[in-house]
C-alpha cells in the first residue's frame, strides 16, 4: 500500500555544514512529486533523508521529522535498514550487481530479507520484470549477467530490483540523466504506470521531464554558494510551470538562472 510522506522542520548536515534547511512538505500517496532546482541546492541530499541514506555519508546527520503515514522514520528504535525496505531508491547511474545474472539482480533484496522457495522467487522476479516493462526483453537471458544489458535496460533492471521487495515509496535520483532519449521515454512511461502502486519522488534537472511525469513539483534554491538549500515552493505541477507564486521559481523555469 503506497504511503503518504509528511516532512516537518528537516535540516540535513554534512558535519557542521548545514546543507538543507527547514524543509516541510507533504507527498501524497500514489503520486509523482518532482524536485527541481539548480545544482548544489540540496535536492538529492534531501531525497536521501527520506530513506535514511543521508546518514550513510560520513558526517551526514538529520534533524526534524519524516513521517511515513504516522511513523517517524527518525524515531527512537527505528531500524534504518527496515526504512530502506519501505522506501526504495533508484540511482542516477544504473547499478546492477555486475557479477549477478538478471534473475539474481532482481532476487537479491528478497534473499536478504527472507526465505523464499524457488517457485515464489520465480513468480516475484517475473512480476517485477513485467512491472519494470523489461520481461519481454530479458525472459530468454535471465541467467546472463545484468551488466550485459543496455543502459536503459539496466536502469529498468534496477527499478525491477527496487520494486521486487514491494516498497511503499520509490525514490529516483535523476534516473534518466545517463540515458539516451528513447530509454528516457521508456522510464518516463514506466513512472506513469508505477504511480498506480507506489508513492514516487523524483529528482530531475530536466524541466520538461518534471512537467511530463509529475503531479506536484517542488522548487529548491539556495541564496548563495555555501548557503543551505531551501524549499522555495511546492504546488501542482501545472501551476508551478504556468503561474508560480514565487518570482525565483518563475526565473528558474524560464531559464533566467540555473
Amino acid at each position: 500500500m503506497a504511503k503518504r510522506i509528511d516532512v516537518s522542520g528537516l535540516n540535513a548536515y554534512y558535519g557542521s555544514f548545514l546543507a538543507v534547511e527547514d524543509i516541510s512538505m507533504t507527498v501524497e500517496p500514489r503520486s509523482v512529486t518532482a524536485f527541481i532546482g539548480p545544482s548544489g541546492c540540496g535536492k538529492s541530499t534531501f531525497l536521501r533523508t527520506l530513506n535514511r541514506m543521508h546518514e550513510v555519508t560520513p558526517g551526514g546527520r538529520v534533524e526534524g521529522k519524516v513521517l511515513l503515514d504516522d511513523e517517524n522514520l527518525y524515531g527512537a528504535g527505528i531500524d534504518p535498514v527496515a526504512v530502506r525496505r519501505e522506501v526504495g531508491m533508484v540511482f542516477q547511474r544504473p547499478n546492477p550487481f555486475p557479477t549477478m545474472s538478471v534473475y539474481d539482480n532482481v532476487a537479491a533484496g528478497l534473499r536478504l530479507n527472507g526465505k523464499y522457495k524457488k517457485a515464489q522467487l520465480d513468480e516475484i522476479v517475473e512480476k517485477s520484470l513485467k512491472g519494470a516493462n523489461l520481461w519481454n526483453e530479458v525472459k530468454d537471458r535471465l541467467n546472463k549477467p545484468g551488466s550485459g544489458l543496455s543502459g536503459g535496460q539496466q536502469q529498468r533492471l534496477c527499478i525491477a530490483r527496487a520494486i521486487a521487495v514491494e516498497p511503499k515509496v520509490l525514490l529516483m535520483d535523476e534516473p534518466c540523466s545517463a540515458l539516451d532519449p528513447i530509454s528516457t521515454l521508456a522510464i518516463e512511461d514506466l513512472i506513469g504506470e508505477l504511480k498506480e502502486r507506489f508513492t514516487i519522488v523524483i529528482v530531475t534537472h530536466n524541466m520538461q521531464q518534471a512537467a511530463r511525469v509529475s503531479d506536484r513539483t517542488a522548487f529548491f534554491n539556495l541564496a548563495a554558494v555555501g548557503q543551505p538549500g531551501k524549499l522555495i515552493e511546492i504546488d501542482d505541477t501545472e501551476r508551478i510551470f504556468s503561474n508560480p507564486s514565487v518570482q525565483a521559481t518563475e526565473d528558474y523555469i524560464s531559464g533566467r538562472f540555473g
